[in-house]
């Protein structure tokens, strides 16, 4: 007899610890079997591997174990290591898949719901990049028509003159305001600003400039107006109506003569004086910009920068003077319009050099309400300089008469009273100066992006 122990014999096996009971309500998942590697083989005995067939028999497929709905009320599988928790997804394996999920960190393979970046570990909203990626300027911007928030011009690109300005404000800029525009120019008058800004700046022009500005302005405009000023006393006709053989009013024998040669010799005057008045105007202009700009200015080197531009401006002056002459003679209104309408020619031919009368023309009409109220400002000074001059004349007639020059005493009275009128008109020559040119630079403020220093360097 042999002494191995009988065939199929066993050990017996201690039973089992009763440990924790089963949770009979509760599924059981099937154990997950890993996918074997590309380019290795089955093992036939592993668990879970497919059932090797015999040789010669057909190889019939598993049929597929149906998933196990868990009932209600099952409790929820805890979250594995690496994977992200989804409160919306089933606790239980078995259960029928979304038809996409948003794939997360360390979850490879799973697929993206719509509208989703694959990776980005979150749901996006269409239109919206998902978190993890980087966020646009203001995405949810109120109004559709304003680029989005830092937004800037391309490097080198600034809107053509006459481009009307966008209605939205750049970060640190006020609403409206044009980018490349510093709205602290001391000389540009911001489009928000309104009139405050204009007179502001104004004040400004004034305050830096009135030393260099007084003397030039009593040169250039002061001095001649008080030699035109002596000389109508002169050649102011003096005749007096007599009655005539019937008892009407009569003109004097010689009158018109009298009166021909009056305005002569004053319109002979004014075109004398005409380029040194230009001079004026051309070296305050120059006073205005560059001191803005913070370019050091003097009297001489102004006075020698108007003297280059005197005739040019000149003879734009008389053109524009013709202008509303032939206005005037139809009527009083057309003159007076085209005075309003060829305003800013002056500070168009010096900054621009050229076209201005169609230049002021345009201008004027792109912008009727603000030009318009800006030269109206300006003419109110010129015309209390000229009601002055009215009432100093009424005193020097009441004074010294009639015919002042026909007697050395009152001769000399008249000439003062005249000179002192002449002076008396010297600030509104400056508001008109720094008026005319703050005006302009608005207007070119509301064409596109300038500044003070551009401006003195568009002067040359």
């Amino acid at each position: 007899m042999s002494d191995l122990p009988p065939s199929g014999a066993t050990e017996p096996v201690p039973p089992a610890s009763p440990g924790v009971p089963a949770d009979p309500t509760r599924s059981t998942p099937p154990a997950a079997v890993p996918a074997p590697a590309s380019g290795h083989a089955v093992d036939p005995t592993a668990p879970g591997s497919p059932t090797p067939t015999d040789p010669g028999r057909p190889a019939v497929a598993d049929p597929a174990v149906p998933a196990q709905p868990g009932p209600p009320g099952s409790p929820a599988v805890p979250t594995q290591p690496g994977e992200a928790a989804n409160p919306a997804a089933p606790a239980q394996q078995g259960w029928p898949a979304y038809p996409a999920t948003s794939a997360q960190p360390g979850d490879p393979g799973a697929s993206a719901y719509p509208g989703a970046a694959a990776g980005s570990g979150g749901f996006a909203a269409p239109g919206q990049p998902a978190s993890g990626e980087p966020q646009p300027w203001d995405p949810y911007r109120t109004d559709p028509a304003a680029p989005p928030q830092g937004w800037t011009w391309p490097a080198g690109a600034a809107p053509l003159p006459g481009a009307a300005y966008p209605g939205y404000a750049l970060p640190g800029q006020p609403y409206g305001w044009h980018p490349g525009l510093d709205p602290q120019d001391p000389l540009v008058t911001p489009p928000h600003a309104g009139v405050g800004g204009w007179f502001s700046r104004c004040g400004g022009a004034l305050r830096r400039g009135w030393r260099q500005l007084l003397p030039i302005m009593l040169l250039t405009q002061t001095v001649p107006a008080a030699v035109i000023a002596v000389l109508s006393l002169a050649f102011a006709p003096t005749d007096q109506p007599v009655t005539g053989p019937d008892g009407a009013p009569a003109l004097p024998d010689g009158y018109f003569e009298h009166i021909f040669a009056f305005y002569g010799v004053v319109l002979l005057a004014a075109l004398i004086f005409g380029p040194l008045q230009s001079t004026g105007w051309a070296a305050g202009t120059w006073v205005v910009a560059r001191q803005a700009a913070g370019e050091p200015v003097g009297v001489g080197a102004a006075l020698r920068y108007g003297l280059r531009r005197a005739l040019g401006l000149w003879g734009w002056t008389l053109v524009v003077s013709l202008l509303m002459t032939v206005g005037a003679c139809f009527c009083l209104l057309p003159g007076l319009y085209a005075a309003f309408a060829f305003a800013l020619f002056g500070p168009i031919y010096l900054f621009e050099r050229q076209e201005p009368i169609g230049r002021a023309w345009r201008m004027f009409h792109q912008r009727f309400g603000m030009v318009l109220g800006r030269v109206a400002l300006v003419m109110c000074a010129l015309i209390a300089a000229a009601v002055l001059d009215g009432v100093l004349g009424a005193v020097n007639q009441l004074a010294f008469g009639v015919d002042p020059m026909g007697a050395p005493g009152t001769a000399a009275g008249a000439v003062a009273v005249a000179v002192v009128g002449a002076v008396l008109a010297t600030p509104a020559y400056l508001a008109q100066l720094v008026g005319l040119v703050a005006a302009y630079a608005e207007q070119r403020a509301q064409e596109g992006p300038v500044n003070a220093a551009r401006l003195a360097a568009e002067l040359g």
